[in-house]
Parts: structure tokens; sequence; C-alpha cells
């Protein structure tokens, strides 16, 4: 666990941040804070949790920050080297862990982020239990309203880059929605509440502790406009819940892991002295941890390897050897690319359905005689295409599979890390129990295929359930894959031999968004790039 020796039990100082108007101070007196009380309630509002139903994000001067977290990169073995690093934010009710995690990573200007809340964590309440705390006499601040187990599975889940269903909680009905939010694995995690130190499994997960330390009184006047404002409680409820159980909570089970922290934010998200040393450090475990997409390193980690058992190519028969003539010339015109294209992906998604698990059925003729044919032994089958130019592959596999579901998935490289992103997922619900059929028009160094698979197993789809297809791949493509996910089924029309300096199949086909969307492509272009869907 990495911990910071000169700061360890230590407060750090730090200048109160001005306020908006330009005067200085922490907060304004207590009454001034104080919400306008209307003596008749009005219906309280519906309150959740932060981990909502749509990723939640945050954007700053810089750039745009996902605090949903992404599926953090893998090497070219399909694993990741090395753990998220995971931030833990203590401190009593409304002290502002929210406020300090939040200037955390806008400090540290990274654009994939996990903010995992533990007010998704409470348990669900029984009846009895829910009528105590309709009358604010259930005890939320204690250890035992939390669901600690859930909670140590998730975080350690999201520490070693999985995706995980997060529940949703409503403060109004004291209950878990329906529908839990999917957040996935990224390489900074920051988990604040009030309980984070209460648990010695969870502790073992942190890799830097923080307490935010602030005034009681300044703290009951956050909680109390919350509260009103936010949750609909009326003054004399909040004041009460607050006597009997937050202020004994705190005094008994959250002050004392003051000690455990690694750092202590006196004034919370004021103290910018402490943030941007809290930030350093962070960034310093970050060069540390880096997880580059090292293409070199990838292109001359399988030369000379015999093709992998799992990859099968269409037979090169003279009208596949034609198709793949008259697509791969510069010259072709776009109504004949897209044509030939798509007689190539028809029959590459016939070849591909030959793979699918099949069984003995016995059906009977017109004629009266019984027929020994074959079905499809499996529950379903889902296509799931790699934006753009695999999209283009659907109508292929809808004219052969009636009513199959279709997902969707963009990756992009980002040009400054070199690094494949997940920018936009949808898939089916239940997407684990099916045989799945991911679709790419080009692979060449298989960065784009490969996190497309590691997101399929992240929604625990089994691997050998994964049929990759594609029109044409690079060897240096087909190793990558086939290296880090054995298991996955590879079918293709034609495999090249080469790649360039920029990583373009060579002789390839080029960008083949561009030409069957009829764009233009950018110089810097790469096979396993991914523009955005056309609409």
């Amino acid at each position: 666990m990495n911990t910071l020796p000169a700061f360890s039990g230590a407060r750090i100082s730090g200048c109160w941040a001005l306020r908006a108007d330009g005067s200085g101070g922490a907060e304004d007196s207590l009454d001034r804070l104080l919400p306008t009380v209307n003596t008749s309630l009005s219906p309280r509002k519906r309150t959740t949790s932060q981990c909502k139903s749509e990723p939640p994000l945050l954007r700053t001067s810089k750039r745009t920050i996902y605090t949903a977290g992404r599926p953090p990169w893998y090497n070219e073995h399909g694993t990741q080297s090395k753990e998220a690093f995971v931030i833990g934010l203590c401190g009593g009710s409304a002290s502002g862990k929210t406020t300090v995690a939040r200037k955390i990573i806008e400090a540290l200007d990274v654009p994939w982020v996990v903010l995992l809340s533990m007010d998704s964590f409470y348990k669900v309440l029984t009846s009895e239990q829910q009528l105590q705390a309709a009358s604010n006499d259930y005890n939320f601040d204690h250890p035992d309203a939390f669901d600690f187990v859930l909670l140590v599975h998730t975080l350690r889940k999201l520490k070693q880059g999985k995706s995980v269903k997060i529940p949703v909680y409503d403060f109004t009905t004291h209950g878990r929605q329906k529908e839990w939010k999917t957040v996935y694995g990224a390489s900074v995690i920051i988990f604040e509440g009030i309980m984070s130190f209460a648990d010695k499994e969870l502790l073992k997960l942190l890799d830097m502790k923080i307490f935010v330390d602030t005034d009681s009184d300044i703290r009951l006047v956050r909680r109390l406009r919350r509260d009103i404002t936010e949750r609909g409680r009326d003054i004399e409820g909040v004041i009460k819940q607050y006597n009997k159980f937050v202020k004994p909570a705190f005094e008994q089970y959250i002050e004392p892991t003051m000690r455990l922290a690694d750092i202590v934010v006196p004034r919370g998200g004021g103290n910018m002295v402490a943030i941007d040393l809290i930030v350093q450090h962070v960034h310093s475990q970050l060069e540390e941890r880096k997880l580059r997409w090292d293409m070199a390193a990838l292109a001359s980690a399988h030369q000379a390897q015999p093709l992998p058992q799992t990859l099968s190519v269409l037979e090169s028969t003279p009208q596949v050897r034609g198709m793949h003539t008259i697509i791969r010339n510069k010259d072709t015109n776009r109504d004949e690319f897209i044509f030939y294209s798509k007689r190539l992906m028809r029959l590459l998604i016939e070849r591909a359905l030959s793979f699918l698990p099949s069984q003995v059925h016995i059906v009977q003729t017109p004629q009266g005689e019984d027929y020994e044919g074959r079905i499809f032994h499996g529950k379903r089958i889902t296509g799931v295409s790699i934006l753009r130019a695999g999209e283009t592959m659907e109508p292929a596999l809808r004219a052969v599979c009636k009513d199959v579901r279709i997902g969707k998935i963009l990756i992009q490289t980002n040009q400054d890390t070199g690094e494949p992103e997940l920018h936009y997922l949808r898939l089916p619900k239940d997407i684990s129990e099916d045989h799945v059929i991911l679709m790419d028009c080009t692979v060449s160094t298989g960065a784009a295929a490969m996190m497309a698979i590691r997101v399929l197993l992240d929604h625990d789809v089994q691997e050998e359930k994964i049929l990759l297809v594609s029109l044409l791949m690079a060897e240096m493509g087909v190793h990558s894959v086939a290296y880090a996910f054995p298991q996955v089924k590879i079918i293709t029309t034609a495999v090249d031999k080469k790649v360039n300096d920029l990583f373009h199949i060579i002789p390839g086909i080029g960008n083949f968004g561009d030409r069957y969307f009829g764009t233009d492509a950018p110089t810097d272009w790469s096979d396993d790039d991914m523009d955005e869907p056309s609409c």
C-alpha cells in the first residue's frame, strides 16, 4: 500500500479559498446558511445516490471527465499488469468529501476516473426499519447500515479493472431502485463515504487514505440545507436525527479513524494546498503504473509464429479473389466498393454461423418422411459491431439471422497516448448468456478488437462464445487477438502479412469506413481507428 511518510498522520494547512464575490472566509454565518423553511412542506423530491442511470460527467475548462470510468487498457497478453490506484475519502456527514473528490479529479486532469459513493451501498430496509426511517428513528450513520460485503466485492472488482453493477439508492423511499448502474474500472478510483475506513477488508483496497476534517457546526448547517431543500425533510426531524445518530456516530466510529489517514485535509474543498499535494502524489503513482499500448512490442511479439488454429480464413475461390480485387483497387468507385463488400460480408457471416453449436433435430417433410437435420444449440445470437466500419456488417447478419439482437461499441485511439479508449457502449440485456458475433471490417494491430473482447468479457460473455469476424486482417492482429484470447474464434476473408510503420495493413484495403461512407480519411488514419458513427 502506498503511503506518504512525510505527511502521514499530519494535518496539511492551506489558505481559505476566496468566495466568488472576492471576500475571504470559510463559511457564511450559520443562520445565513440555513435554508428558508416553509411550514407547509412540499412533497419529498426523489433523490438518489450518485450512481445514476446515465454516466456522470464532470466538465472542466480543459476537458470532459467521465466519472463512470472505462475498461482500462490491457497489454498484448490481454491482461492488466497494474491495478487501479484507489483513493479513500473519509469524513463526517456533510464534511465536503464529494467536493474534495471533484477538486482532485479536476486537478488530476485525466479523462477517465471512477467516483464511487458509499451512499450507494446502504442496506435494503425491512418494513419495520422503513417505518423507523420515516420517523427519523433509524440510524443511517452506524456501520451496520451499510452492505460492506457488496461494497468490498465491488471495489475489489473495480480495482482489478472489471466492470461492476452499482446499486442506486433512493433516499426518499430508503430502498434500491430496480435498475443498477454499470461502472467500469479506470486508472484512478475515488471512493468516498462516512465509513470508508471502518472495515478492515475495505482498508486493504485503499492505496491512499484521506480524511476531510470540517467543523461540526458547519457540517450541521450543510446537512440541514441538504436534507431540507433536496430531500424534503423538516428541520425538526433533521436536528433530531443529527443529535440522536449523526453526532454520536461521528464521535464513536468516524473521528477515531482519522488516525488511519495518510493525509488530513482541514476545511475540505477550500484547502487547495492539501489538494495540490494529493494530486502530486497521485500523478507520481500514475507514472509508475502507466499502461501504454506498445504497438512496437506487439508487432515483434509473435513474429515467425504459425497462424493460430482458432483462425478460419474463407476459401480463396475465384469469386472471393475477384471480389477482393475490386474492393482493394484504389480506383474502384464507391457504388461498386459497397456492392462487392456486401457480397463478401454475406459470405463471411454465413461462414461464421457454421461455427455455432448445433444439435440433431428431426422434422417431418411434406411427403410424411422424417428428415434428420440440425438446429442452433444455444440461447441466443447477438451481433456487436465496432463502430463505425463494423456497423456496415449488420445488414448481412440481419439477413441470415432472424430477430438477431445488435449491440454497438465505439473505440477510438487517443492520439496523445496511443491507447484505444472506449467512448460509447450499448449492449443488449443478458448478453452474458449469448453467442456473440463481434464485427469489425479491418483488424491491423488488434487494439480495437482486443478492447472490444475485453468489454464483452467484462459483461460476463464467455470467451468461447465470442466469434470475431472481419473482412481483412493483418497477421499481427490475428496473433495479438489469438494470444490474448485463445478461445475466441477468428473468421476472416483474407489475411495480409504486413503492417507499415503507421500500422496500416499492407497491401491492405485503405480506410474501409471512409471508402464505404464516402468520407475523407485523415492523413494519420489507422486501420484500427474508429470514427464517430454516422447518423
